[in-house]
Order: structure tokens, then C-alpha cells, then sequence
């Protein structure tokens, strides 16, 4: 399947995983990863408007939360929180490469974070600051995936990246299966009809509702959000448009 062309976006919303800043092991937050992926923020953010909303799985995890007893609704209340410092760890990252930065939550803090509001974050894009989105959607239930795409709706977005530790979707899991396939492009209803494990079904429809392109790409590869921003063709595409 061949990605046809498209014209750099203007306006991005990034969904960058707990998981991948926590390095290989995929836990905490790795100093490297962390400098790298905010210095590929910065160089993006110079050729289109950015907004990063940012998950927590590399410091909270579900299962694991499950297992001690907590409930789900808890859990995830704890899982918000833990992508709230995920985003000032990246705010301060970004800092450092003289870069600016604004963080808004679903769930503000006095003193620490803003409240997320459409306007808000809508001013501080077009101000050319990198914004990022903590809190998810604010409520239980609802994945960062999600969140991603209702904020690139929200905020008028070209595209969503869903930046990650792999190099785009494939047919099956690459690391269990050498047979594995790798879609240069795929349709939102292949997603569905194939329970590709890209995005949950949620974040796919709200997406294919609003005709909202999404790109799926390993945010460890070099210069990785700079070709996306660019309108280079990085990972898988998956949009209405693409051939079948």
C-alpha cells in the first residue's frame, strides 16, 4: 500500500506514550529519551504549530494497579496524575533547549498546572509555543489515545501522531511473528474490520468521524516528528483517502 502525498500540516497533535520515555525498559523517565524526544519536539514545532498530549504508563500501569486491589476508576485518576508529571518533566526538557513551553491538565493544580481549555490552548499554538496536554480526557475510562484525538478535533488539527516504540502497524506482532506485515497505509474501517491494535476503537472513530488522518511512527527514530511535520511519509498513514 503506497501513503499518497500530503502537504505539511499546519497544526499537530502528537499522543507520545509513557512507555516510550521510560526508554527501553519502558519505566521512569530516561534522561536520553527524554532530552531526544524534546529536542525533536522543538525542531517540529519551528515548521508547524505542536501539542503534545502525553500519557503516564511509564509510571502508572493498569495491570499492575489491578493487581494490589485498586479499582479501575481510582486507577485511572492515578493515571492522569502521573501524566501531569510526565508533561513538567517534558516542559523542563524543552526548557533547557530554550524552547517554550505551556502544560494544561484536564485536572488543574494551583500552582503547578493550568486548566485545559480550547482557547487557551488554541493561543499558546499560535503563539508558537509547544503546548502540552496532561490529564487525558479528564474522565475514567477513556484512553490517552482518545484524548489525543478529541484534543486534535477540539484545536483544529491537520493530523495526530501517535509517536511510539515501534515503526508503524503492523498485521500482527512483529516481535512474536516473523510473518508480520507493515502497512504503509491503511483505512480507518481496515483498523477496525483487522482489531489492528493501533488506537482503541474510540480514538479510530472519533478519527474517522471528523476525517482526522492519524500517523503511527517510532519516536526513536531520528528525525521522526521533523519528516511528519515536513509532510514526509514516516510510519504508517491511516486516513479515509488511502488506497485499499
Amino acid at each position: 500500500m503506497q501513503t499518497p502525498p500530503t502537504a505539511p500540516p499546519k497544526r499537530i497533535v502528537v499522543k507520545l506514550s509513557g512507555e516510550a520515555l521510560g526508554g527501553a525498559a519502558g519505566a521512569g523517565l530516561d534522561a536520553e529519551v527524554l532530552a531526544r524526544t524534546a529536542a525533536e519536539a522543538a525542531a517540529a514545532a519551528k515548521t508547524c504549530q505542536l501539542a503534545l498530549v502525553v500519557g503516564g504508563g511509564n509510571l502508572i500501569r493498569g495491570a499492575t494497579l489491578a493487581a494490589t486491589g485498586i479499582e479501575r476508576v481510582t486507577g485511572d485518576h492515578m493515571g492522569m496524575l502521573a501524566t501531569i508529571i510526565n508533561a513538567l518533566a517534558f516542559r523542563d526538557a524543552l526548557a533547557r533547549l530554550d524552547a517554550r513551553a505551556e502544560v494544561f491538565s484536564s485536572h488543574a493544580i494551583a500552582s503547578v498546572v493550568e486548566g485545559y481549555s480550547v482557547r487557551r490552548a488554541d493561543a499558546a499554538m499560535r503563539s508558537g509555543a509547544v503546548v502540552l496536554l496532561a490529564g487525558g480526557t479528564g474522565n475514567p475510562l477513556f484512553t490517552t489515545d482518545t484524548a489525543a484525538c478529541l484534543r486534535a478535533v477540539e484545536l483544529g488539527a491537520d493530523l495526530v501522531v501517535k509517536a511510539t516504540k515501534v515503526d508503524g502497524v503492523y498485521s500482527a506482532d512483529p516481535l512474536t511473528d516473523p510473518n508480520a506485515a507493515r502497512f504503509d497505509s491503511l483505512r480507518y474501517m481496515d483498523v477496525i474490520a483487522r482489531r489492528l491494535q493501533v488506537m482503541d476503537l474510540t480514538a479510530i472513530a472519533l478519527a474517522q468521524e471528523h476525517d482526522l488522518p492519524v500517523v503511527v511512527c517510532d519516536i526513536a527514530a531520528p528525525g521522526a516528528l521533523t519528516k511528519v511535520a515536513a509532510g514526509a511519509k514516516v510510519g504508517t498513514r491511516i486516513a479515509s483517502d488511502n488506497a485499499k
